[in-house]
């Protein structure tokens, strides 16, 4: 599949985000193979089973740099440097790691250690970034009267407890340290900020249990935490994560709010189920077919874009914008998600193990058939045997790799990453003009242009 020279990912966003039009040519067998669950629909054109070309990757890299590149660009201004997203929520995330220390604290040294582990590295943050940014773009958006008053609530008291303390005995600490200035700007919310910080704390306890399930001996470029701290004391800190993560997410007060925030924690085991597998029905010898590429697609929802879509839900609510601003919110994160992982997934390929800060070829390593080998088995049938048995044999592992490195399964993958940023950008082209709507737009393209 080949992308109209200087083609723009972001299509459907040009009236708004003023780009140019996507110009994709289909065939006939791309159209009969976009039959995807609805859910989770795929572009039209993303599955043709042409042969590689020997300029696939490099032409895809380069179609990646014109839809970057014309993302950010405004027609009435003429060419701008890309906005820096952290800078438009630094006040916020310059505390974060520091508000999260302060929700996990415990009387427990050992616990104490174990919990704040992966707190001490430098991690992207990504996450409560997407929230902070989608409270402050929102912030200008229509609101919902009828929301006025639980807006109100969640933001007045996300610290002050609802069972007296006496029953919970249980400290939980101010979100503003006494170090930090008061917050003036109402653009985000009390309520909001927390959210990004609980919104943190799923994700972190999800690498703690993901790590233990996966044999993990190095995470961000330091021993993983079961390494460090034995399986049983692993787990036991993701749970505990979890639980401050539900008590700050109850003291929100906001009823919508929490069953989407619980739904993501039920989410995410869900999909680590589904990943056990890499069929529906776990055959010994799968034959490829579109139910396997819906599969895949579902499980990568669960477990990793749900996350990202019901937080940024939950951050229209808590601003109290009306339905079709929590509705676009939804999109714009379920959408971004799904393009983050599929990149993530191309990169187990494409990265080394320095680049990455985990091993490189790490996924089939664990038997996991990702986008880039679902592409390429399409047209390669005997990658069937090896996704059968989870490449369990000797020599698997490389032989499946050079299968895909020899087909266009990573180019394809590039492909519908691209259209899932489109659709993200797309979902907010009806906010009003701001910063933050424009580090959404260079979020969604910065996930395509990733390397790590």
């Amino acid at each position: 599949m080949q992308l109209g020279t200087g083609a723009s990912v972001v299509r459907g966003a040009a009236r708004n985000a003023r780009v140019r039009p996507l110009r994709t040519p289909a065939c006939a067998e791309c159209l009969r193979a976009a039959t995807l669950d609805v859910r989770i629909p795929p572009s039209r054109a993303l599955f043709h089973a042409g042969r590689p070309r020997p300029s696939a990757w490099a032409a895809a890299v380069s179609v990646a740099g014109n839809i970057v590149s014309n993302a950010v660009t405004r027609a009435t201004k003429g060419d701008m440097p890309s906005v820096d997203p952290l800078r438009i929520v630094a006040k916020e995330m310059k505390f974060l790691t520091g508000n999260i220390r302060k929700l996990l604290g415990s009387g427990h040294p050992s616990l104490d250690r174990a919990a704040k582990y992966y707190t001490q590295a430098e991690g992207k943050h990504v996450r409560p970034l997407i929230v902070l940014l989608m409270s402050r773009a929102t912030s200008l958006c229509p609101k919902a009267p009828q929301r006025q008053q639980a807006t109100f609530q969640a933001s007045a008291a996300i610290d002050t407890s609802i069972s007296p303390p006496s029953i919970l005995s249980d400290f939980n600490p101010s979100a503003i340290p006494e170090s930090e200035p008061a917050y003036t700007d109402v653009d985000i919310l009390p309520s909001q900020r927390r959210l990004a910080e609980i919104t943190e704390l799923i994700h972190t306890a999800s690498l703690l249990h993901d790590d233990v399930i996966d044999h993990s001996v190095s995470r961000r470029g330091s021993p993983s935490a079961n390494l460090e701290f034995g399986n049983k004391m692993a787990v036991l800190a993701g749970d505990f994560l979890l639980g401050r993560a539900s008590v700050a997410l109850a003291r929100l007060r906001h009823a919508e709010v929490v069953e989407l925030l619980a739904t993501v924690i039920a989410n995410l085991v869900e999909g680590e189920f589904m990943q056990l597998k890499n069929t529906a029905r776990d055959e010994a010898n799968p034959q490829w077919s579109e139910e396997t590429l819906t599969y895949y697609l579902q499980k990568t929802y669960l477990k990793t874009a749900s996350l990202i879509s019901k937080s940024c839900r939950a951050s229209a609510l808590l601003g109290g914008s009306d339905a079709q601003t929590v509705d676009a919110a939804y999109l714009y994160g379920k959408n971004l998600g799904l393009a983050f992982q599929l990149v993530d997934d191309m990169l187990d390929y494409t990265r080394s193990e320095k680049d990455l800060g985990k091993p490189a070829g790490a996924d089939l390593e664990l038997g996991l058939a990702t986008a880039p080998l679902l592409f390429a088995w399409k047209t390669m049938p005997e990658l069937g045997s090896l996704v059968g048995r989870k490449f369990g044999n000797d020599g698997d592992v490389a032989r499946a790799r050079d299968l895909v490195m020899q087909s266009n399964g990573i180019e394809q993958t590039r492909a519908l990453a691209a259209n899932y940023a489109e659709k993200a950008i797309e979902a907010i082209s009806s906010f009003p003009d701001s910063e933050a709507k424009d580090g959404l737009i260079e979020m969604a393209v910065k996930t395509l242009k990733r390397q790590n």
